[in-house]
């Protein structure tokens, strides 16, 4: 990737100069270090607005998966951008997201403009135009506003010169072949340190997606869980849009990444127990049953 963006703010020593060595190993206490009861006098507007990108007309269910999950991990408000094609089955699946045609490029940039996180990648696409969709969209980010990048937004990012004003306050989502795309390093070599190495020069959080996920940013922490029966496709989808719905609503912090990963397998897990394979729209599903499972207390 050729990073033109800036890299030197005040964020920066944080993520780069203040690491731990050691290996945090993930466990159910950083759900409810995270996961807040709803405040009495709340509103929709409380609990965050996001905007999914992606979905061409080949694929379409990815943007629709990270959509469920978006919604169901509890977004107050979400929106997907996607091509037209897709309109009807977003809303005869999910009637609580809002849809615009990406050929709207006014009603684009009025729209990403008010969100809190925007998501782009899953089933974007990897053409010219899918790139200068991306570019228009993340060179526009705001100071309050998170990117996630995921799917073929990183393909699209290692094959040409991506601008992001706030580096640091952005997620890429790759699995080991995407990470090789964007980093330059082989499967085979992407060790704890070469990644730590790549994450630094990349300015950005990363959330390396393999059988036990592992999370660079300030720290790194691993995910213990995970089970083959989720070895399914959308599952990634579906982990994007968790990610972006608990930054959408919770404190955008890494704490809050590693909730979302790890409840995403812990659902996974649970299912697999009695399913031989677990579906993403499954784990969207039980999304809101198992947050409010693991909420903070009540307040003494």
């Amino acid at each position: 990737m050729k990073f033109l963006g800036n890299r030197y703010n005040k964020y920066n020593s944080i993520l780069i100069n203040e690491r731990s060595h050691c290996m945090e190993q993930l466990d159910s206490a950083i759900l409810s270090k995270v996961i807040q009861q709803r405040p009495t006098k709340s509103h929709k507007g409380t609990f965050g607005r996001a905007v999914l990108v992606g979905g061409n007309r080949q694929f379409g269910g990815a943007i629709l998966m990270a959509a469920q999950a978006c919604v169901y991990g509890g977004t107050g408000l979400t929106t997907v951008i996607s091509d037209g094609v897709n309109r009807t089955a977003l809303h005869a699946r999910l009637p609580e997201a809002m849809f615009v045609d990406w050929q709207q490029t006014e009603l684009i940039d009025t729209v990403t403009e008010s969100a809190d996180v925007l998501l782009i990648g899953p089933g974007l696409g990897e053409g010219k135009s899918n790139f200068d969709l991306l570019q228009r969209i993340v060179s526009a980010q705001k100071e309050h506003q998170w990117l996630v990048i995921d799917g073929s937004a990183i393909n699209l990012a290692a094959k040409y010169p991506l601008i992001i004003p706030f580096p640091e306050q952005v997620v890429f989502t790759p699995h080991q072949m995407e990470w090789q795309r964007l980093s330059g390093l082989a499967i085979a070599d992407q060790t704890e340190e070469n990644n730590q190495q790549a994450q630094q020069k990349l300015g950005s959080l990363v959330v390396l997606k393999s059988h036990r996920t592992q999370i660079y940013g300030s720290s790194i922490a691993q995910n213990p869980l995970g089970t083959p029966a989720m070895a399914t496709g959308g599952m990634g989808d579906t982990l994007a849009g968790m990610i972006t719905s608990f930054l959408a609503q919770f404190e955008k912090t890494e704490e809050t990444i590693h909730a979302a990963v790890y409840l995403h397998s812990l659902i996974g897990e649970a299912l697999a127990k009695e399913h031989y394979v677990v579906l993403p729209t499954q784990i969207s599903a039980a999304l809101p049953q198992w947050m409010k499972k693991h909420q903070a207390a009540d307040p003494e």
